[in-house]
């Protein structure tokens, strides 16, 4: 049930030299400080024609890969992390280098997290596009509790929009699908304040394809959550019915979660590549599918910087077809 995203150990961190195919953190030291103080100009590179970029809902354009802003609150998701200016460090850092894309939910912390996002980041920058979710409450540390009543994802909704100190929430999510609750009535709430200008867009997490197929008979759908990555595919029907209609696919978990990430042979391939294991499961991601959304998450900025620098991998289609066939796909 926890979205909760696995840190990269900093002792794991390959030092082999980077492959002539790839592209990666000898860019950091040098291109880092060029990134400050420019998402406006990062932002603004995005559009629809460029593959690194995708458009949500046919008007919000966004760099594929974004920042899942989870791992900033405290242990067990619960409560206000133990060093807040290092949090904030890490959300501003997050948009230098490129990612305009933040998710984040009402359930972190709880409330903690879409707080933090305001105090590092307001007022926003122009093209930042803040996702968040209601549905899912939080009874205590690492509890997960579905709640789609319509009345409590109105409330929701509002809250939300102080906390992060919005006037429209550009994507709200329903957080999970609440098996006393019909679909309908859940979605009906958030069609309302859709209708009345506080969400931009609605998104699913954690749904078969056929919830998304339902779901959009009450309202359009334009993303959709699920937990995946190279060694869990257990969402694969969902993400090819996405890429069939054009909905985003924001994959939690994209470098294994709390499980981690652990496949000797893709540990070698990755070695041999020059970058870390999860480096490669982030660009195998990338790669997958035009739709696909990853939000790596952490609270470290070396992990952060380690994480966004995966989108200058690049693999020929033979290199990930043997990548593919060492996870087991």
């Amino acid at each position: 049930m926890n979205d909760e995203l696995f840190e990269i150990n900093s002792e794991r961190i390959v030092r082999a030299g980077i492959s002539r195919r790839l592209f990666l953190r000898t860019t950091l030291a040098g291109g880092a400080s060029l990134l400050a103080g420019r998402a406006a100009t990062i932002f603004a590179a995005a559009s629809a024609s460029d593959n690194t970029s995708f458009t949500i809902g046919g008007d919000l354009a966004v760099n594929r890969l974004g920042f899942g802003a989870m791992r900033l609150t405290g242990e067990g998701i619960w409560g206000w992390p133990p060093d807040r200016e290092n949090a904030r460090k890490v959300l501003r850092r997050a948009v230098d280098l490129g990612a305009n894309l933040i998710d984040t939910a009402d359930a972190y912390g709880p409330e903690t997290d879409e707080l933090l996002i305001a105090e590092a980041l307001y007022p926003y920058p122009k093209g930042l596009v803040i996702a968040t979710k209601g549905g899912n409450t939080r009874p205590g540390p690492g509890q997960w509790v579905p709640d789609g009543r319509p009345e409590y994802l109105k409330q929701c909704v509002d809250k939300s929009l102080k906390r992060l100190k919005l006037d429209r929430i550009d994507l709200y999510q329903l957080h999970r699908v609440d098996p006393k609750v019909p679909m309908e009535d859940s979605l009906g709430a958030l069609k309302e304040a859709q209708s009345a200008g506080k969400i931009r867009h609605i998104g699913l997490s954690e749904v078969f394809r056929e919830q998304v197929a339902r779901a959009r008979k009450t309202v359009p759908i334009v993303t959709v959550q699920n937990r995946y990555n190279i060694t869990d595919r257990k969402w694969e029907n969902t993400l090819r019915y996405c890429e069939k209609e054009q909905i985003g696919f924001m994959p939690w978990a994209p470098v294994g979660g709390t499980r981690g990430m652990t496949n000797t042979a893709l540990e070698k391939a990755a070695k041999d590549h020059g970058v870390t294991i999860y480096q490669l499961g982030l660009a195998w991601l990338l790669h997958r599918s035009p739709v696909m959304l990853p939000i790596p998450g952490t609270s470290s900025l070396a992990h952060l910087e380690e994480n966004m620098a995966t989108a200058k991998v690049k693999l020929s289609a033979d290199e990930w077809k043997a990548i593919d066939a060492l996870a087991g796909a």
